[in-house]
């Protein structure tokens, strides 16, 4: 169940005659619990609560009913339930059915004391129960997701009646629509329409059986799109022209509407009940954009960006500066105007706004420090900020309303908290422009026909550039002097190469046209990188994305950053790798970075990491401090490093794999050997213990082989798997179907396997030796017969910090990669003493291990419960290899980096075995 439907389940339940014996059940099921579970809670075995009346439900809740009056003792005997302990409950529930309480044990919300009919407006506190992401604001202000909820049912219900209102031909007439009735509900609701206009002449004037609804409504817009003085010759109906003028252009154009049927009509009306001067549009906006999207109707309520992380890219982009020079201001009356002015022509743009939080936040932010300013001053206080100068773009047409929308309404509710409620309605009616938000493709659209970097330019004037062009500004195509501030900002799509559309590749490719750039492995949100550079060269504008880690990791940084920042553009600010969190169900998040980019100054840099913000000199592309040395792949390592490769791939449709079972049959039973039936690794059989076989049948003729049935029936298997492949190399491997598809080992070597993924949780990467006679899959990588020192440095933190670095992720696991992690590892010079001692610290790494046997690498290096003598020999190993680097341990990982792209800047200076060179930005702090 997403957010919206639990809310309305647990009205209902509020709302019910109040059941003592079912009402636990009744919860826990409003809360998404199957009824095979709540089946099983019923039974005395399952319920394990030791409270009289009670129901436990294990890691999640312990609930009580009791007789009346008697709530705040049953409250108490679950707090102290030995049960409620051991079960790993998170809240405690008592109610009588007149009043409720409960507690949230794992966190410091303050605990609920509420009438029982009034436990629905406390929903949000309950979410974890359903797996549900919890934000402050939706438990202290319900209102949003009830509203989102409600005009859900509404929009359903009346495509059901008027399907062709969901036709792309008036799917732009039906999102208006519905933004204009989110506007008659907020305008009675804060006085705009007085006396609850808007909904009494919708339940008066309008049949109960809903035949005329939608030409009272259809009246009622015609006449807030024309000017008082203009009513006369509009015949008006009396109780439409009581309405006020609105404009805007939220009512411009048709006024048709859809019919209503009486269900329709009663969820409109059930709508409007709501308090709706309560919408936080920071938070509304990102929730209903739902509701017109069939895809994502299903996740309603779960569109949540919160604030922090969005004022974590305007603060350090532009808001900060704002800030500071506030502070500096002091009361100095003239340096404080001069700030209220320079505000009154920033402009914001968000070329992927969606329904606009970041140009909300934004506003809102820059509204809290004119304030300051006019209460220092003494000003008349009508703001100076002007919605005209949010400007953002948006491919779906109802998330773009709602946009218009939210500022409007944020506009309103800062003029009513910052002035007065009374100037706040003076000011709003008629509106005037509401952000300057288009609809399109982004990556299609030229940004400096939307947002012109000149001021009195029209949009035509500044679309002749192209959407790929820069407009002549002058001799070195910049923007006149005297151009307005922009910043560009915002959270475009992230979509990686594998999961884009045709249609979003070609948009990468026309985003790179005439560059010698290559699309095909880009990251999507790396054509707002490449087009927001375009449009800093040619306004002076900063900018700031919210972003996968994909683009400053891994292959895509010595691909694409060389040519996005070239030689006048640098990075001003990053927060690299946390947390973006939303109302996902199961704690979905994705972790993200966040990097501003603005032309080459002496301005500070920042990276932000935890709170803590550090200054730099400047920012690489893989957001270390003071390095901009860009690392691309190897063929062979550029230090004394053993050669690493892939293990080899079956290609065999699983012919040639065999579980436990099926090797000690092929052993015992079929007469086959062990130099046969050989254990392979990969990276599930070596981190889980996974006991896997293959037939390893190199060296064999393939006719001898074919004469054992059971071998003859597999490797036809393979065969015809093969043949029936599209690509012409797998089909030519059908000539040879007893043998892997790619043999990287002969079956006899000492073997160093590396795990080709790993948890991000993990301190340290998966890697172990084998003997021989065993065969790595291409699902990890191998060191053949080499000193078991190179063992030391894999299993070293600094080496994680490169891999982590260097390679990028997998969703959130570390990508192991020979070519771009351990080929450019750099080590410095090792003596046969450093690798004498190296080699004791893999050997102790190995025997801390097999005192625990049978615990498998998972179970090892849980960062909970790794065992302390394990992980004494990996802070030896650390020891002994970062004495080798420094002579000492490294402070933290950043301290590591700084030295490993230090030394890989020397290294491949001059030496570039194994890989061509590369023309690179290779500054360091020292050459500053």
């Amino acid at each position: 169940m997403n957010a919206v439907e639990i809310e309305e389940a647990v009205s209902e339940l509020a709302a019910a005659p109040f059941d003592a014996a079912e009402f636990p059940f009744a919860f826990l099921t409003a809360f998404g619990n199957k009824d095979v579970t709540v089946k099983r809670l019923r039974s005395a075995s399952a319920n394990s609560s030791d409270v009289a009346g009670g129901v436990l439900q294990r890691n999640n809740i312990h609930i009580a009913v009791c007789a009346e009056g008697e709530v705040d003792t049953k409250l108490g005997e679950l707090r102290a339930s030995p049960k409620t302990a051991s079960n790993k409950a998170k809240f405690i529930l008592a109610t009588d059915g007149m009043t409720l309480q409960a507690e949230d044990l794992v966190s410091d919300e303050p605990p609920i004391v509420c009438n029982y009919p009034d436990f629905a407006q406390h929903f949000g506190f309950f979410l974890p129960l359903a797996g549900i992401s919890t934000v402050r604001a939706i438990k202290n202000n319900p209102i949003d997701i009830k509203a989102t909820g409600r005009l859900n049912k509404l929009y359903v219900e009346l495509l059901k009646d008027n399907p062709e209102w969901a036709s792309d031909a008036r799917r732009h007439e039906m999102n208006q629509f519905m933004a204009r009735l989110i506007f008659c509900f907020f305008a009675e609701d804060t006085g705009i329409f007085l006396n609850r206009l808007f909904t009494k002449t919708v339940e008066q004037m309008s049949d109960s059986l809903a035949g005329n609804t939608h030409e009272v409504l259809q009246e009622l817009f015609r006449a807030m799109d024309t000017k008082i003085d203009d009513r006369k010759a509009g015949n008006f109906r009396p109780w439409a022209d009581a309405f006020p003028y609105v404009n805007g252009g939220l009512f411009t154009g048709s006024a048709e509407c859809p019919r209503f049927s009486r269900i329709a009509r009663s969820y409109l009306l059930r709508a409007a009940e709501l308090n709706w001067q309560e919408i936080n549009p920071d938070i509304f906006g990102s929730m209903i954009q739902a509701v017109a999207d069939d895809e994502e109707r299903g996740e309603l309520g779960m569109h949540y960006t919160s604030v922090p992380n969005i004022l974590k890219v305007l603060n350090p982009l532009f808001l900060d500066d704002l800030r500071e020079q506030l502070e500096a201001a002091g009361d100095n009356s003239r340096k404080l105007r001069n700030l209220r002015k320079r505000m009154s022509s920033i402009r914001v743009f968000d070329p992927a706004c969606g329904s606009g939080n970041f140009l909300v936040i934004a506003y809102r932010e820059m509204r809290q420090i004119e304030h300051e300013i006019v209460r220092r001053t003494g000003d008349k206080p009508k703001s100076w900020v002007s919605l005209a100068n949010f400007y953002g773009i948006e491919i779906k047409g109802f998330a773009a309303e709602i946009a218009r929308l939210a500022l409007l309404i944020a506009e309103f509710q800062c003029d009513v908290r910052l002035i007065s409620q009374t100037e706040a309605r003076l000011n709003v009616l008629p509106l005037h422009k509401t952000g300057q938000i288009h609809i399109g493709n982004a990556l299609r659209l030229n940004w400096l026909a939307v947002c012109p970097p000149v001021k009195g330019m029209t949009f035509e004037e500044h679309d002749l550039a192209g959407p790929t062009g820069r407009l002549a500004l002058d001799e070195n195509g910049l923007a006149e002097a005297g151009e307005p501030e922009t910043y560009v900002c915002g959270n475009p799509p992230y979509k990686g190469s594998q999961d884009q559309t045709e249609e979003q590749k070609a948009d990468l490719r026309s985003v790179f046209e005439g560059s010698d750039i290559s699309s095909g492995s880009a990251d999507y949100v790396l054509g707002w990188f490449a087009t927001g550079t375009r449009f800093a060269r040619a306004t002076n504008a900063a900018f700031a994305f919210v972003t996968t880690n994909s683009i400053h990791q891994g292959r895509q940084v010595a691909r694409f950053w060389p040519y996005l920042l070239a030689n006048d553009l640098e990075i001003i600010f990053a927060e690299p790798s946390f947390k973006w969190s939303n109302l996902a169900a199961k704690k979905a998040v994705v972790t993200v970075s966040i990097i501003g980019v603005a032309r080459r100054s002496a301005r500070r840099k920042f990276v932000f990491d935890s709170g803590l913000a550090r200054q730099a000199d400047f920012i690489g592309p893989y957001l270390v401090p003071n390095i901009e040395a860009v690392v691309d792949e190897r063929r062979e390592p550029i230090s004394q490093l053993a050669t690493m490769s892939f293990g080899s791939m079956p290609n065999d449709h699983g012919f040639l794999l065999l579980n436990y079972a099926q090797a000690h049959d092929a052993l015992s039973s079929k007469g086959f050997n062990r130099d046969l039936v050989r254990p392979i690794l990969g990276t599930n059989e070596l981190t889980k213990g996974i006991q896997r076989y293959c037939l390893w049948l190199n060296g064999n003729p393939l006719a001898k082989l074919e004469e054992n049935p059971w071998l003859r029936e597999r490797i036809a298997g393979v065969a015809t798997a093969r043949a029936e492949s599209t690509r012409p190399t797998t089909r030519r491997l059908a000539t040879s179907p007893h043998l892997f598809g790619e043999v990287r080992q002969t079956g006899n070597e000492r073997i160093i396997v590396v795990s080709g993924v790993s948890s991000e949780e993990r301190d340290y990467l998966p890697v172990s030796y084998r003997d021989s006679g065993v065969i790595i899959s291409n699902l990890a990588f191998g060191i053949f017969d080499a000193p078991l020192w190179n063992m030391a440095l894999i299993a070293s933190r600094i080496h994680l910090v490169w891999i982590a670095t260097v390679c990028g992720k997998m969703k959130t696991d570390f990508r192991y990669s020979n070519t771009l992690g351990w080929n450019t590892f750099p080590i410095p010079p090792l003596t046969e003493k450093n690798k004498i001692d190296l080699t004791t610290s893999a050997e102790n790494i190995l025997l801390a291990r097999e005192a625990h046997f049978p615990a498998t690498i998972t179970d090892l290096y849980d960062p909970e419960n790794m065992p302390d003598n394990l992980r004494a020999a990996h802070e030896r190993n650390d020891e002994t290899l970062e004495r080798i680097y420094i002579g000492r341990r490294f402070r933290n990982d950043t301290e590591r980096l700084e030295k490993l792209f230090d030394l890989y800047t020397k290294t491949t200076a001059d030496n570039v075995a194994g890989g061509k060179p590369k023309p690179s930005n290779k500054r360091s702090k020292a050459d500053v």
